[in-house]
């Protein structure tokens, strides 16, 4: 466990002080880190495909409402967390593997007014020392691929959940073919890449007593999605990782990460769905 957690923060971890280069990158935005709001840092804090639309998408597909006391399981930088405290009012708590994504989330979360609805724990999703039935929607994000016992996560998932609550997810997942082609974002090759097709979650989450109350495949707009942002980020004067987006935590391999996502997702080697569950009453 020791060396598969050393892996993953070494590859999420483009810099020891994460803060002071989102600062860095605040300034040649020409923004001060103080006067940073949601706006400023939409491309930075949703750490996932499509960004913050797809956030909503979510939010909406899993009928997120204001009582709602929401688990973010892989939160990042907490983008995620304060899209549903600011939009939508919930209170939300965030995990994460790493400390410094913690850190930075819960700098970025006071930096915008939204410390008193999101707070971040650093540690391990699948094993937390949080209590039983705690939470109406658990929200995960482009997590499980680093997940290696899936298994363990369905079952924390079912324990963490109320009876009647959901389980919101927006995952990639196994296509027909493989092997991926790497380096893709959540990870540089095959070593802490744990893909799942999505029957095989399915099977999983249906043993654990979850029912499928929604889905939608995002596939096709997930490539679509890529396409322009290589594009994007060739036609920059400026390195990916000086930008004040998602580029600063995917480091100088961003333009090769999002060509490598395009062409997975085109030749069906990986697939992109949003889903969501009900936990049965008892």
């Amino acid at each position: 466990m020791d060396t598969y957690r050393k892996a993953v923060e070494n590859h999420y971890t483009a810099a020891d002080d994460l803060l002071a280069v989102i600062e860095r990158a605040s300034r040649r935005a020409g923004r001060e880190f103080q006067t940073l709001t949601r706006e400023d840092i939409a491309a930075l804090d949703e750490f996932h495909i499509r960004g913050r639309a797809a956030t909503r998408e979510m939010a909406q597909l899993a009928g997120v409402k204001s009582e709602m006391r929401v688990l973010d399981l892989g939160c990042g930088i907490g983008g995620p967390a304060r899209t549903l405290a600011a939009e939508y009012g919930c209170t939300v708590v965030g995990v994460d593997l790493l400390a410094e994504y913690c850190r930075a989330a819960t700098a970025l979360s006071a930096q915008v007014g939204l410390q008193e609805q999101v707070t971040f724990l650093q540690g391990d999703i699948t094993a937390l020392p949080l209590p039983d039935r705690g939470f109406d929607l658990l929200w995960i994000q482009h997590v499980t691929m680093n997940i290696p016992n899936k298994q363990r996560l369905a079952t924390e998932a079912k324990r963490l959940l109320c009876p009647g609550g959901r389980l919101a997810l927006f995952e990639v997942y196994a296509g027909e073919l493989s092997p991926l082609h790497f380096p893709v974002p959540w990870a540089g090759d095959a070593s802490i890449s744990f893909l799942t097709s999505y029957p095989e979650m399915q099977a999983l989450l249906v043993d654990q007593g979850f029912y499928e109350i929604a889905r939608q495949d995002q596939t096709a707009l997930s490539r679509d999605w890529f396409l322009r942002v290589a594009t994007a980020i060739q036609s920059r004067p400026t390195p990916p990782q000086s930008a004040l987006s998602v580029n600063l935590l995917m480091g100088e391999t961003a333009p090769e990460k999002a060509r490598n996502m395009a062409r997975n997702l085109a030749e069906d080697r990986i697939r992109v769905i949003q889903s969501v569950w009900e936990i049965e009453l008892s």
